[in-house]
């Protein structure tokens, strides 16, 4: 059965706009409380970034919840992957995450953690679109579900982030400049890194409920650039509105990608002696990885785009590591989900160990010349994907790229977009292709 409201990572659109509107967020939540009641359970935790909208969805889902019999835990602003390790931590039945990760504050959108802090099954989310159409009920009033704050909540994710590098671990002499997006993580990253000895800078930390995202963040490295340029920074940090996804920059102001990062972590890991099996990325991936994962003898294989599909090839396989080239980053050794904070800690460790600095590291990866255009749509129009002409253009420029390079076409799971990724060995040739089909998707969408 198809989904209604549930994307690849949750539920997402803009506010005001169905169903992102304080009416469904009531249904949602007693949605929600009802199916896991009926599984015997009835507590929850809910997080939030910064953006302006959160308040009014947490009470929204906070009353739908209680009205379903479920006790509800606030924790406040923190980051995404953060609700996931305390969903697990505090034994809640399921984690809410209030936020549209690296949108603008004009979006937001929910995300939902199991108990063992992970994605909820297809099955479940197919579970609650199905009551959030049925009449809402409330329990008995003596029954109804009771809401409590967590005051240490902060503390307890920060010695949990430090906890996957060896208590040894001392960041002293390294002068890293943070850019929180103003989101999710403002509090909680700078003293994680201060607290491993780490010299810290930090930008973006300034959130007003209108400015996550906005020309900072992961993307937005700008900013980041400017400031370890100015600093003599040895490296930048910077994470996404949820805290969920990690980019860098490195001492010259050169991006480095989540494609870069994870050949950082896997050659560590693999060097000694610890990467469990091979590497996940996905249909976005760099060909670059790919080759210099092959060249060490590292297995990859590639999953659908998403962190969940990621998630679910890395357990299917009982491997350990995988990501995104977007900066999700999956370090199942260390945490359950996507963690830029951690995923972060894992390559400033790695980086020590090698004496390389980030640039240096880098170096080992050729990156093929890769070009990506958004295409925006309208929602519910139809897929141009399903055009005959936007077929006829791909199978084209496939012939005219033959094995030196890759296409991808595919609709966005959490923005309207169509993502247009072309992949090959001559830049000139992969810019004019990429083009040459954004401008098909555009023609069709347009009549």
């Amino acid at each position: 059965m198809e989904k209604r409201y549930f994307g690849t990572d949750g539920i997402r659109g803009r506010v005001g706009s169905a169903p992102i509107t304080p009416e469904f967020m009531l249904k949602l939540g007693w949605a929600v409380g009802t199916a896991f009641r009926h599984h015997g359970a009835c507590r929850v935790i809910i997080g939030k970034d910064t953006r302006i909208s959160g308040y009014m969805f947490e009470s929204a889902l906070e009353a739908g919840l209680s009205a379903a019999g479920a006790h509800v835990q606030l924790l406040g602003p923190m980051p995404t992957p953060a609700i996931a390790y305390l969903t697990r931590t505090f034994m809640a039945d399921v984690g809410i995450v209030i936020s549209a990760s690296h949108n603008p504050f004009y979006d937001n959108g929910i995300k939902f953690f199991s108990s063992v802090g992970s994605k909820l099954p297809d099955s479940l989310e197919l579970e609650i679109e199905r009551l959030v159409d049925e009449p809402m009920t409330v329990v008995d009033s003596a029954l109804l579900g009771k809401v409590s704050r967590v005051e240490d909540a902060s503390g307890r994710y920060i010695e949990f982030c430090k906890s996957s590098v060896p208590t040894s671990t001392s960041f002293k002499g390294l002068k890293v400049v943070l850019d929180c997006a103003h989101g999710a993580t403002y509090k909680v990253a700078p003293s994680v890194f201060r607290e491993l000895g780490a010299d810290v800078r930090v930008i973006g930390a300034s959130p007003d409920g209108l400015n996550i995202n906005a020309d900072v963040g992961s993307t937005h490295l700008a900013a980041l650039r400017s400031a370890v340029v100015a600093e003599g920074a040895d490296l930048g940090i910077a994470f996404d509105g949820d805290g969920d996804r990690v980019l860098m920059v490195d001492q010259s102001g050169n991006e480095v990608d989540g494609d870069q990062l994870l050949y950082i972590i896997a050659l560590d890991l693999h060097e000694r002696g610890l990467l469990r099996g091979g590497l996940v990325g996905t249909l976005m991936t760099n060909l670059g990885l790919e080759l210099a994962m092959k060249a060490r003898g590292v297995e990859f294989v590639r999953a659908n785009v998403g962190d969940r599909y990621v998630m679910a090839e890395l357990r299917q396989r009982e491997w350990i590591l995988g990501g995104e080239s977007s900066g999700h980053i999956v370090c199942l050794h260390h945490t359950s989900t996507g963690d830029g904070i951690i995923a972060a800690l894992q390559v400033l460790k790695a980086l020590q160990r090698s004496g390389l600095s980030l640039e240096q590291a880098c170096a080992g990866m050729q990156k093929c010349p890769q070009k990506l255009i958004n295409v925006r749509y309208a929602p519910g129009a139809g897929s141009p994907l399903e055009q005959q002409a936007v077929k006829d253009a791909v199978s084209q420029a496939e012939a005219r790229l033959g094995d030196a390079g890759r296409v991808l076409l595919r609709l966005s799971g959490t923005e309207p977009l169509v993502r247009v990724m072309v992949e090959g060995q001559d830049a000139a040739q992969v810019e004019h292709e990429a083009a040459a089909l954004a401008d098909v998707v555009t023609r069709i969408l347009n009549g």
